[in-house]
């Protein structure tokens, strides 16, 4: 087939697709981290190419749930956001994987199809993503990583063994490796200029799963 990964800088599911034997390509405005097939350039331009299998990651700052309502300038750039990712929707390639962590999409366009987590794919990790699919199957778990630790609501970690509950009569939660106590991700604050690339590269565990089933 001949796949667009769309707003993919990483190559990772590009190469995960083209080790498959299909006619893989990325685009983004970044140059590419692992040479290949790659187009850097607006991503629009180029969804008319006679692609079998679109897989769209749009950029997601600006789809988050809080604060766009107050502040009118981030109401315009909401906006665009919204409109850029309904691009993809509105393509006539009739396989498309769209995915972002959970936003505003659920309620501006639809739910999606599914929402994966890392874990479900051999990676210790956790970071809610949803995907919204057309002509194209729910992905399923292929190796379920397990977690050594709990977190309690409080901020205490205790080890597996205590069982469901931490303290208080709090549900305990697991503790992912990318977790800190309370449940936040471990990388430096939104002001490091790496965070958003790391935190957009694609589990290898995921683009895998997507070259299988889908390829």
């Amino acid at each position: 087939m001949k796949i667009l990964i769309a707003c993919e800088f990483s190559g990772i599911v590009r190469e995960a697709f083209r080790r498959r034997g299909h006619d893989a390509w990325s685009c983004d405005l970044l140059p590419t981290e692992i040479p290949g097939q790659h187009i850097q350039d607006d991503v629009l331009k180029h969804l008319t190419e006679g692609w079998d299998m679109i897989i769209a990651h749009p950029p997601c700052t600006h789809l988050a749930v809080s604060g766009a309502r107050y502040f009118k300038h981030k109401i315009i750039i909401q906006n665009e956001a919204i409109n850029f990712f309904l691009c993809f929707v509105n393509t006539e390639v009739p396989k498309i994987c769209i995915e972002n962590p959970i936003g505003i999409m659920s309620r501006v366009y639809r739910k999606p199809n599914q929402i994966i987590q890392p874990w479900m794919f051999g990676h210790s990790e956790s970071k809610a993503t949803c995907l919204w699919l057309k002509g194209l199957s729910e992905l399923k778990p292929t190796k379920l990583a397990e977690w050594k630790r709990y977190r309690c609501k409080c901020g205490n970690v205790f080890e597996t063994a205590l069982g469901k509950y931490g303290c208080c009569d709090y549900p305990a939660k697991p503790l992912w490796d990318n977790q800190t106590k309370s449940g936040q991700n471990k990388l430096p604050p939104s002001a490091s200029e790496h965070r958003a690339k790391d935190r957009s590269r694609t589990y290898h565990g995921i683009a895998d799963a997507m070259a299988d089933q889908w390829g």
